[in-house]
Formats: C-alpha cells, structure tokens, sequence
C-alpha cells in the first residue's frame, strides 16, 4: 500500500534498533523493591525473553510485551513485523501465545487508513499465530509506535530460559543477519532494490514452524534474536548459564548485502550499543572481519531463536527444522567457561 507520509521518516529509530540499550537498562532496574513469589519462575532478573508464572502443575503463563516505531513505510507490513516481534518472545520460551493486546502511539501526520493499516497487519499475524487480540491501548504522539503485550500459555516442566545451555551443547540460529545494517542502508536509499522484500518477509514470517520442532527435542536453552543483537542475546546466554558460547562465524547466515553496507560504515546506533554492552565478554579468535563483527553487533528486528541442545540431537533437529525453516544452521558450540563469554573463531 502507498502512503502520502513515508512511515519511517517520522521516527528518528527504525523497529528493535530503537531499543535502549541493555546495559543502560539494567542499570534503570536496579534495586527496585519488588514482592517475591514462588510461582513466579522466570522474572527479569537475568534478562530473559518473558516472565513465566506457574498456575498450577499443568500450566504457566507466559507474558511478555514489545512495540518499536515503523522498520517500512508499507503500514501493512509494519504492522505484521511488529506483531511477528512480540510474539516471538513466547515461542523463545517454548509456550503457545493465546491473548494479546494492542500497544499503538499515532502521529497527527499519519491518516485513517495508515492506522487502520497498521492495526490490520498486526491481527493478521496475530491469527496467523492463534492469537486472540482482545483489546489495547492507542495513544497519540510524535512518532509512530505499534506492538503487542502477549500472553500465553506453557506447561511448567518446559519453560525454556536463557539461562539453561551446557557444555556439549550445540548452537542453532533459525533466520539470517544483517537486518539492521540493510535497513539502515534503505532508509538512506543505498539498498540493493530487491534487498527490502527478502527482509519484510523474513521479519513478518513467525518463529512459530522453529518453536514446533523445537519443543520435540531436548532443548536446553532459547532466546530470540533481536535488539541486542546475536552478541548482546549471546552474552546473556553465556553469562546466565555460565558458559561459553563459540560462534563459528563461516556459519552464521546473514545477507551477504549488508557487507558492503557495513563496510562503508552504515551501521545502525543500536549496533554499537550493543558492542559497549557485549564487547568486553567477546574474545575474537582468527582474522574475523570489522563488516563481519558488525554483523553480530547488528540489532535484529523480528530475529530469529538461537538454540542450545545437546550435539546428539542437533543435526536430526536441523534437519527436521530445515523442511520449513530453510535458513536454520549449526553456528557454533557451548564449553565450560572460559576467557570470554563468547569466543568468536572462523
């Protein structure tokens, strides 16, 4: 759909590049005073994708919340992306997301029909996904904001956290990279043309066909990979499970676009948030490119799950998965920790 007002020069940030930076934010949080509760098995405190709260011995909800401004100018579409992002943090912890509710600022420069656009997109995704949107809240602002709190549902035995990898465990990654430093490029007009198709599909296409092959194996440790980037999501997970994560950079898939774009220095603000938060935990071993690190600094939006379960399983999983998730690839594995969180090697 074309729009009189291009959606994505009415934020000054485009889609999880938005996010305030992970270091940034834990210091926000400290020693706030919270109520405990026993049911409550998954909070915030080791930056995990939702909160999981135990109901009873069959089930836990799961919950979760995430909105950004416009990644596109198609309203549409930003509004599928959008919802694509919030409900990938339940399929990161193994649950079906049920319920949600609509998180949506507009500007005085979008019309009727963008809205009502917007808002289309997200139920679309959200149906698509078995969600039932049940409400929401719209307010009015400068910039235009769209996403979702999700709720859904998991058994209690199941939840899968950022804080659960092992050694021997190996590491999958189920969509490319470089959806930060592309659209950074587009939104400048310095974008291959047929790059911006290949990224709209795969940031509105639902982690749902990865978290069903998933849960049929012994999956030790999930989180998606957004905002913070494979480093930033990686380093949590080393740091949570006190691991280190090895990731062979020759196998992360990524568009092979975004090279150039991040050689010539079109490198999204989040990208280097990322690396004042993740950097020090990251060991470079090899000749490992600037453009290539940039990569793995890259703030995703609408990212895929990064797995840990153990070696045994991983190629009959990656083979099963493979059948509907066709960019899912072994890149890397999990040891005892070591000097450096994650350790990137060729």
């Amino acid at each position: 759909m074309e729009t009189e007002v291009r959606l994505t020069k009415l934020a000054s940030c485009a889609g999880c590049g938005a996010k305030v930076g992970a270091g940034t934010l834990s210091r926000l949080l400290e020693g706030f005073q919270t109520h405990q509760d026993e049911r409550l098995i998954v909070g915030y405190d080791k930056s995990d994708d939702a909160s999981v709260y135990v109901i009873n011995d069959e089930t836990a909800i799961v919950q979760t919340t995430d909105f950004f401004p416009p990644i596109v100018d198609d309203p549409f579409m930003f509004g599928q992306i959008a919802a694509t992002n919030a409900i990938s943090d339940i399929y990161a912890m193994g649950g079906e997301p049920r319920l949600a509710l609509n998180i949506m600022c507009v500007s005085d420069a979008m019309d009727k029909a963008s809205i009502q656009e917007i808002l289309r997109g997200g139920y679309s995704k959200a149906y698509e996904a078995g969600v039932i949107i049940s409400g929401g809240h719209t307010i009015n602002g400068a910039e235009p904001l769209y996403g979702l709190a999700v709720t859904g549902f998991v058994h209690p035995a199941k939840v899968l956290t950022n804080s659960g990898a092992r050694p021997g465990d190996v590491l999958i990654l189920t969509k490319k990279l470089g959806v930060g430093i592309l659209t950074t490029a587009a939104k400048a007009g310095l974008a291959p043309d047929d790059v911006m198709p290949r990224l709209i599909a795969q940031m509105a296409t639902l982690n749902k066909a990865a978290r069903d092959v998933m849960v049929r194996y012994p999956v030790n440790s999930c989180t998606d990979v957004t905002g913070f980037s494979l480093m930033g999501h990686g380093y949590e997970m080393a740091q949570g499970s006190d691991v280190s994560l090895h990731i062979l950079c020759s196998r992360v898939p990524f568009h092979p676009e975004a090279v150039p774009m991040a050689e010539m220095g079109l490198i999204p603000a989040g990208a280097y948030r990322n690396r004042d938060y993740a950097g020090a935990g990251v060991t470079v071993r090899g000749d490992i490119s600037r453009a290539m690190q940039d990569i793995l600094y890259d703030p995703q939006t609408s990212g895929g799950l990064l797995i840990a379960l153990p070696e045994k399983e991983a190629e009959q999983c990656l083979d099963e998965m493979r059948q509907t998730v066709p960019d899912a690839a072994i890149i890397g594995y999990v040891t005892e920790k070591e000097e450096g969180s994650v350790i990137l090697e060729n």
